[in-house]
């Protein structure tokens, strides 16, 4: 008897934490970042073996193609850990009222196989629960199983509808920015002939954009490690590229009539990059991770396009100080993503100044 008290109360114990871990991973619309969660404790340590695994090609469409796979993969196999969680508790609870069906369960995996057939539900009636507790046992199981399908299917939906809202600005961009997208093509293009009112519109758009990211990202982390469908396309690139440009017309242009809109997309875009730094843990660095010189070439070839730009060290220290605010957190997630290599975003470790960082930090410290 005590040892059927004690499995029935281990049995409820993992269905109270299976149960809370779904409700706030898949009902709850909220980050959880300093609760304990199945999706953080499994999709971080799968995703670093999934991601070595998909480089090891030298191909790139074939490791695009493996890492694409992981969204959809790891998905399932959270509602897989959930299916089989739910099914090992209730399975506990069975065997602690084992006495109550007919006929009697006679071991563990008995009631593993009645708690299975319930959940999915395929029962045979082959174990009849006959007693007011088990039969509880049973409906709230059954119930159970409704409940984790309904809500598999209710998450697949509202995953792919906001992968699919994520993804059309970032395929509309290739027009202006080129693919991978480049904050400079996207400003020179925007400054051609017959394309009036193109930048603020592309500011406006992408401010909604990162809001909608915002808020869809952060409820359901998972949707960050699902990728675009195209070629050299990635959300984090675009979005990086949007707020380059946005920093450029800040801190480099002289009466750009475009300024209003690139202010309120730069400021919703830093909002973006701070929370998701903040979900995923990442440590921010004030440093604008490129090269003074690629910024003048940047400025030489915007004069080139039309503007009235400038190189100045001033400018320069400005835009340095916009794009510390949120370079560090983009290219620490394009990395972890391996997200495709563009222009400013992704592993710039290669730059000279990175690489004097990294000799500086390895460097001995001297006694004291």
């Amino acid at each position: 008897m005590f040892i059927d008290v004690v499995v029935t109360i281990v049995g409820l114990a993992l269905l109270a934490v299976t149960l809370y871990d779904l409700f706030q991973s898949v009902v709850l619309p909220r980050p959880a970042v300093n609760k304990v969660q199945l999706a953080r404790i499994v999709i971080r340590p799968l995703w670093i073996a999934w991601r070595w695994i998909g480089l090891r090609s030298s191909r790139l469409d074939r490791n695009e193609a493996r890492l694409a796979a992981f969204g959809p993969v790891s998905l399932l196999v959270l509602f897989g850990i959930w299916a089989f969680a739910l099914i090992l508790a209730y399975g506990l609870i069975i065997y602690g009222v084992r006495d109550e069906f007919h006929p009697v369960l006679q071991d563990f995996p008995e009631s593993f196989y009645v708690s299975a057939s319930t959940l999915v539900p395929l029962a045979y009636g082959d174990f009849i629960p006959e007693q007011g507790f088990a039969r509880t046992v049973i409906f709230f199981e059954s119930l159970t199983g409704v409940a984790l399908a309904a809500l598999a299917i209710t998450l697949l939906f509202e995953l792919y509808g906001a992968f699919r809202s994520r993804e059309e600005p970032v395929v509309a961009l290739d027009a202006l920015a080129g693919a991978p997208a480049s904050a400079v093509q996207l400003l020179e293009t925007a400054a051609a002939k017959g394309m009036d009112g193109i930048l603020k519109e592309t500011f406006d758009e992408w401010r909604k954009w990162s809001a909608m990211v915002l808020e869809s990202h952060l409820a359901y982390p998972l949707l960050v490690y699902f990728r675009s469908s195209h070629d050299n396309e990635a959300w984090i690139n675009s979005f990086g590229a949007v707020m380059d440009s946005a920093a450029l017309v800040m801190s480099s242009m002289e009466e750009e009539p475009t300024a209003g809109a690139a202010k309120l997309m730069f400021t919703v875009g830093n909002h973006l990059v701070e929370d998701m730094a903040w979900v995923f843990r990442l440590k921010l660095e004030s440093d604008a991770i490129i090269e003074e010189s690629e910024y003048v070439a940047a400025i030489a070839r915007l004069k080139a396009a039309g503007y009235r730009a400038h190189d100045g060290d001033v400018h320069w220290q400005k835009f340095a100080k916009m794009r510390g605010k949120y370079a560090s957190g983009l290219n620490q997630i394009a990395q972890w993503l391996a997200a495709p290599p563009a222009p400013w975003v992704g592993d710039r470790s290669y730059l000279p100044h990175r690489q004097r960082v990294r000799r500086t930090a390895a460097a001995p410290k001297p006694a004291s």
